[in-house]
């Protein structure tokens, strides 16, 4: 046989050894997981694409919250629509394409992953039930950035959030240290330790949740919209074929299935967990940073052009309102002075009636 054959086989045998490593494993890219879901939220099997910048309003629809553009995306159903979950988690993983995770309810490719915020979900969870306790936290260790409305905002104002509060919980008892195998992290590198941070991170806010039941239990809906970038800084460090970064992906993996059945556990089996992986963003994210017992701000802020508030969709039916009954009110005011001005005092009034008859009488 010639060189050539040889070459010729050689390149038929490594074509179907990537032909077959695609239909065991399948196409890697950014995708979205489903890891645990109520009966009544139905999500459906299938690779339909879910883009990037509709993760908000999949996210209000699965909480029961109507959206401004309607979603075509055949992967939610339409649920029982005086049912709805009492929490949202969503977590953005950065820097990993896909996870290799246990158990799922379902996976979708996720296509143009621009940056995005749960800020719209937020507001509305704020604005319907703010007289309740609805845990509304947005959390992103590695920008050092939280974000808290609500009333339960004492319940979790001691969650550490600087990157020197966290790796000084870590040093703590109970920290994650003790309980994870490191293998080929390190406790003194910087990388090392915001991977680790975020684990310490998600292993607190169940810990919070179990001593504060309550807070899972009530009538509003909770809101948890975590970002972690550990992994990314580790494949920047040390790259995707290094040890550390291997150990790290399986280390989350682990935690964050674990993760999703406690707060599901904890919501009493009433909880939505997404779990959000991308390799990298197609632009930054920025957004100015607040304390967690800021105040909301609902004045429109000053504008050198003069524009007018944002528009609310709750307007037409307050406007609506106010139209009608000022209506109701004006026919009523005209049909009390009609009656009053062709009143016949002798007859329909008892006052003039009884001066007329002692009149008579005199």
């Amino acid at each position: 046989m010639s060189l050539t054959s040889w070459r010729r086989m050689a390149a038929v045998i490594s074509a179907a050894v990537v032909l077959c490593s695609l239909l065991t494993t399948g196409v890697h890219g950014d995708s979205l997981t489903v890891l645990q879901s109520p009966e009544f939220v139905s999500f459906e099997k299938g690779e339909w694409p879910v883009s990037g910048e509709k993760i908000p309003d999949l996210v209000a629809l699965t909480m029961g919250f109507s959206v401004q553009e309607d979603l075509s995306w055949p992967g939610l159903k339409a649920g029982p629509l005086f049912q709805r979950p009492r929490a949202n988690v969503l977590v953005v993983v950065r820097g990993v394409d896909s996870l290799a995770l246990p158990q799922s309810v379902a996976s979708y490719p996720l296509e143009n992953p621009v940056p995005f915020t749960l800020d719209s979900v937020a507001e509305t969870v704020h604005s319907l039930f703010a007289e309740d306790t609805p845990v509304v936290l947005q959390l992103a260790p590695s920008e050092e950035r939280l974000y808290m409305l609500g009333k339960a905002n004492a319940v979790f104002e001691d969650l550490p959030v600087t990157l020197q509060q966290i790796r000084a919980r870590l040093s703590q008892d109970g920290s994650v240290l003790a309980s994870l195998p490191l293998n080929s992290l390190s406790r003194n590198a910087e990388a090392d330790l915001l991977f680790l941070s975020e684990v310490q991170v998600l292993h607190d806010i169940t810990a919070l949740l179990q001593r504060h039941r309550h807070l899972a239990k009530d009538h509003s809906p909770d809101l948890y919209s975590l970002e972690l970038s550990g992994l990314e800084e580790l494949s920047r460090v040390y790259g995707q074929d290094s040890p550390q970064y291997r150990d790290a992906t399986a280390i989350l993996a682990t935690v964050l299935q674990k993760f999703g059945e406690d707060v599901y556990g904890l919501y009493g089996n009433s909880a939505v967990v997404e779990v959000v992986t991308v390799k990298t963003f197609e632009a930054p994210l920025t957004r100015k940073s607040r304390s967690i017992l800021e105040s909301k701000q609902i004045s429109n802020p000053d504008s050198p052009y003069n524009l007018a508030y944002k528009y609310n969709f709750q307007y037409a039916v307050i406007f609506n309102i106010v139209l009608w009954l000022m209506i109701a009110l004006a026919l009523a005011v005209i049909a009390i002075s009609y009656n009053l001005w062709n009143m016949d005092p002798g007859y329909d009034s008892i006052i003039y009636r009884m001066t007329n008859q002692k009149i008579r009488m005199d």
